[in-house]
């Protein structure tokens, strides 16, 4: 990246699969721009939707495994949209607590009864789920956005089975990267449809355009285009970005040498943080961070690492619990392994 007229690598992009600035995808989106325009001109339900999103529609299902699948302008917008066409006064919604915001936001519009178990903890959901009132649904991140930890979806489709709750996951941060085929959370798992009956995840990040969708049932997703309001009452992404897409779906397909470049530099730069005496959590996935727990050290250490050259953000709370501020390194397969060197011999050498 460019900032302020300097030259830096960013380990902080959710470009996973560095697929935002590959030429297949450009060239698709400069295509589908002269096609079909810069803009889509109105609503999905209007005269928004065009072959575009259509194809790319019925590309997500069968990559998925669903039946059917819906785009949404944001993912923050298919979290909210789902939520509130779902459940509402005298229903439950119950919640990972570190979700994300978008999920947490929707539980606490839907008016349902809105309550958090503890972090990837079944046992404490299988409890929740007793006393659950009127129709239920169990919101969690796949992968954790501040940790990188993978919630235990198995476990918790078990439970929902059990009481009859709708369990939804959001795997923005898994969608084309976890799995045999970057199928995400559900293929690392190898659960399906019967298990998670509805399915969310963003585009915007390993896919490496824009907006979201969520696979589901027929039912699931006429329901959605009937009540869900941020779909109905929101212009259309714009045709070409659904063009780009639908390149940078081909590639995850075609690929598969992104994803074994990914994960070897996620293993190289574990390791390397091991030997230099780095501590890091748990997480496997791309996401990274270095919990430092005080916040002026997280923001000064993010300045000292920008000026030598690298792009790492500071988190702090609210974004996430008090006493956990910290790094938050993301690697790519856009990464070189001489540029993780460098963000290891930074992060040891002041």
């Amino acid at each position: 990246m460019i900032i302020d007229g300097k030259s830096v690598i960013s380990f902080c992009s959710n470009d996973y699969l560095g697929l935002a600035n590959h030429d297949d995808v450009k060239n698709a989106f400069i295509e589908g721009i002269k096609t079909y325009g810069a803009g889509s001109g109105a609503a999905h339900l209007v005269n928004g939707h065009s072959n575009a999103h259509h194809a790319l529609e019925e590309e997500l299902a069968e990559f998925t495994g669903y039946p059917r699948a819906l785009l949404f302008s944001t993912g923050y917008m298919a979290n909210l949209g789902l939520v509130q066409a779902l459940v509402g006064k005298g229903d439950t919604v119950l919640e990972d607590r570190l979700n994300h915001a978008s999920l947490i936001d929707g539980g606490l519009l839907s008016g349902a009864r809105f309550q958090r178990y503890t972090h990837n903890d079944a046992e404490q959901l299988e409890q929740k789920l007793e006393t659950a009132k009127g129709e239920t649904l169990v919101l969690t991140d796949g992968v954790f956005s501040m940790d990188g930890d993978i919630a235990n979806i198995h476990a918790l489709a078990q439970s929902c089975k059990q009481h009859s709750a709708w369990l939804m996951v959001d795997d923005a941060h898994g969608f084309g990267v976890l799995g045999e085929h970057g199928k995400g959370c559900l293929e690392h798992f190898q659960l399906s449809q019967n298990d998670v009956p509805i399915y969310m995840a963003t585009l915007g990040k390993a896919i490496g355009t824009s907006g979201a969708f969520i696979a589901g049932s027929e039912a699931l997703i006429e329901t959605l285009i009937q009540k869900a309001r941020p779909y109905i009452y929101t212009t259309a992404t714009p045709p070409a970005v659904a063009e780009a897409t639908r390149a940078s779906l081909n590639l995850v397909k075609t690929k598969p040498a992104l994803r074994d470049h990914l994960n070897s530099n996620i293993h190289y730069f574990r390791d390397c943080a091991k030997q230099s005496g780095i501590e890091l959590t748990e997480s496997q996935t791309a996401i990274q961070p270095i919990i430092l727990g005080d916040e002026k050290l997280a923001l000064t250490m993010s300045e000292a690492l920008l000026d030598k050259g690298l792009l790492v953000t500071a988190i702090r709370p609210p974004t996430v619990p008090k006493g956990t501020a910290r790094l938050r390194i993301t690697l790519s397969a856009a990464h070189s392994r001489s540029q993780i060197d460098q963000l290891i011999d930074a992060l040891t050498k002041p």
